[in-house]
């Protein structure tokens, strides 16, 4: 199969999104080729069999239209349309009237009428947990967490520390404030890892606690995983509502998980052999494209 990927970044050290690479070398594995267009392109060594697309600067409509002109030029049998259902908005259309079958990877409580729209478009919809896509259709297809178990391992060689771990963009629903009323309640450091908008309410919180927060910023993958490999615990408060792939991660690397949320309490036990049998990349992979064949 050559497949068409469409996804927002693809840059390894982007804080949020840089693990999409990762997807985008195990689908090498499985394809002939594979053309990804995104709308904006870091540094990076993909495989030889993977071609990038950016479609670059100017508003909605021009970036429409690259999108539009790029899916007449390409060659390629099915598309994978990667959390952005504004591409299915676009381009779905065109998509149905060159028979190719496209399939949806969203995992969000949001829905709006984007979504509805791509929703209409998309032959197949793809999610992590039940709980990660709001929107009921005959077409949704539930396929756990992509997580690349070969990267975020334990390391029995790096010693673990004392401090507390939360990870989120620093934003109301992430409920940071509770990991440092957390750290405060035992007495230890926090790290947060992360950047937004809160990060003034917060500090002002740690100082008002006593608490010593470090405040990481927007790390890359491999600064995430050293945190999980070090920390003594994830603090996970977010409420989201969905399965948070930060939680499976912090478990594939050993690390144990304290959670405020009910339908995760389980997950406090579990350890890494739970995320390489029900969430791993590697498994992850072949399933989409049996959905997209």
């Amino acid at each position: 199969m050559i497949l068409l990927i469409t996804t927002q970044v693809v840059d390894p050290q982007d804080p949020i999104l840089g693990f999409f690479c990762r997807w985008i070398e195990e689908f090498a594995k499985h394809c002939e080729g594979i053309e990804v267009i995104c709308l904006r392109e870091g540094a990076h060594s993909l495989p030889v069999n993977v071609r990038v697309h950016a479609l670059g600067s100017g508003n909605k409509l021009m970036r429409a239209w690259r999108l539009l002109r790029l899916s007449q030029k390409l060659h390629y049998e099915a598309v994978l349309v990667h959390m952005n259902p504004e591409y299915l908005v676009a381009a779905g259309w065109l998509w149905r009237l060159k028979g190719k079958r496209s399939a949806l990877w969203y995992t969000h409580k949001s829905v709006d009428l984007k979504l509805r729209l791509a929703a209409f478009f998309a032959d197949v919809i793809l999610t992590a947990s039940k709980e990660s896509f709001r929107l009921p259709s005959r077409k949704l297809r539930v396929m756990g967490h992509g997580i690349d178990t070969d990267f975020f391992s334990p390391n029995d060689g790096i010693p673990r520390g004392s401090n507390l771990l939360s990870v989120g963009r620093l934003m109301p629903s992430k409920r940071h404030d509770l990991a440092i009323r957390a750290a405060a309640q035992a007495g230890v450091a926090l790290h947060i890892a992360g950047s937004g908008p809160e990060q003034a309410r917060l500090e002002a919180l740690a100082d008002e606690l006593g608490v010593k927060v470090t405040f990481l910023g927007g790390i890359n993958q491999a600064q995430l995983k050293d945190e999980y490999r070090r920390a003594a615990k994830l603090i996970h408060a977010s409420e989201t509502g969905s399965l948070d792939k930060v939680v499976l991660e912090a478990l594939a690397c050993g690390l144990s998980v304290a959670t405020s949320d009910p339908a995760l309490k389980p997950l406090e036990s579990a350890d890494p052999s739970y995320v390489r049998q029900n969430h791993s990349l590697a498994t992850l992979i072949p399933k989409i494209l049996g959905n997209l064949s």
